[in-house]
C-alpha cells in the first residue's frame, strides 16, 4: 500500500489513533485506504483497553485532502466500477458512525471532500485555526448520495449544507465552528495537547453511558423524526444494570475517581 497511501492503527493508553498518510498527495484517500478504514476502526473497537478514538492525517498539513483523484479514471471508469467504489467509500464513512465508542476527529490543515465527508461522520471535531474547509463535488461533476448530505443537513442545517455543496468554495474554522460543524478550533501549536485533554477526559467516564448517548444521537441524526427507541433504550438499560454505574455512584459517594471497567 506504499505507493497509495496507507492506514496506521496507534495506540497510547486508553486512546486508539487511525492515521491516514499519503502525505505527497496531502494525506488523499486511495481505493486501499478507504478499504482500510472499517478494519482499523473495528480493532480499536474490539480492544477493551481503548476508550476513545482519534482520527488524523499525518503530518502537519491535512487531515485528508479528499479522495485520491488520480485513481479516478483506473477505478471510477463505468457505473459498475462506481458503484464498487461508492460501496467502499460508503464502509468507511459509517465505520465511525458504527464504533460503539467515541470517535474524534482531529483536523489540521486541508480536510475537504472525502476528508470532509470522513469527519462528517465522526463524533467530535477539533480543528485548529489554520484549518481549511471545502466539499468540491460540484466542481468535480460527482454526486453526493443522500445519506452523506442527510449528515451534513442534520448537523450543519440545510442552509449551511446547501451553501458549501451550491459554492463549493474554500471555508475557516471560524466559519466551521459557527456552523457547528467543530467542537472548537484551537491555535495549531495548541492542537496535540487539546486532543490530549479532551480524550483523557471522555477516558475516564463510564463507557456504557458514553456508548448509549451515541445511540441516542446516531437515532436523532440517521432518521429525524422516527427515533429507533428501542435500540436507545436497551443502551440506557445497559447502563443502569451494569457495575460501572455502582461504581459511579460509590465514587461520588466516596468523593474519589471512578474506575470504570466498560461492564
Amino acid at each position: 500500500m506504499n505507493d497509495e497511501g496507507r492506514v496506521i492503527v496507534q495506540r497510547s493508553g486508553p486512546v486508539g489513533n487511525v492515521v491516514f498518510a499519503n502525505p505527497a498527495r496531502h494525506n488523499a484517500m486511495s481505493i486501499e485506504m478507504w478499504q482500510a478504514v472499517p478494519p482499523a476502526i473495528q480493532e480499536l473497537d474490539a480492544d477493551p483497553s481503548v476508550r476513545v478514538i482519534v482520527l488524523e492525517g499525518a503530518g502537519e498539513k491535512a487531515f485528508v485532502s479528499g479522495a485520491d483523484i488520480s485513481q479516478f479514471e483506473k477505478i471510477r471508469f463505468d457505473p459498475a466500477a462506481q458503484k464498487r467504489y461508492d460501496e467502499c467509500v460508503d464502509a468507511a464513512y459509517l465505520a465511525p458512525v458504527r464504533c460503539r465508542k467515541p470517535v474524534i476527529a482531529k483536523i489540521r490543515g486541508i480536510c475537504m471532500g472525502g476528508g470532509l465527508g470522513l469527519a462528517a461522520m465522526c463524533d467530535v471535531r477539533i480543528c485548529s485555526t489554520d484549518a481549511r474547509f471545502r466539499m468540491p463535488a460540484a466542481r468535480l461533476g460527482v454526486g453526493y448520495g443522500m445519506e452523506g448530505v442527510k449528515r451534513f443537513a442534520a448537523l450543519i442545517g440545510a442552509q449551511n449544507t446547501l451553501d458549501i455543496f451550491y459554492s463549493a468554495r474554500v471555508f475557516g474554522a471560524e466559519e466551521a465552528l459557527r456552523m457547528g460543524f467543530v467542537a472548537k478550533a484551537v491555535a495549531p501549536e495548541q492542537l496535540d495537547a487539546a486532543i490530549a485533554d479532551w480524550t483523557q477526559l471522555v477516558a475516564a467516564n463510564a463507557p456504557l453511558t458514553l456508548r448509549a448517548v451515541k445511540a441516542a444521537i446516531n437515532a436523532i441524526l440517521a432518521e429525524p423524526g422516527a427515533r429507533n427507541e428501542q435500540a436507545v433504550a436497551a443502551a440506557l438499560e445497559a447502563c443502569f444494570t451494569s457495575q460501572d454505574y455502582r461504581e459511579g455512584v460509590r465514587a461520588f459517594l466516596e468523593k474519589r475517581s471512578p474506575n470504570f471497567q466498560g461492564r
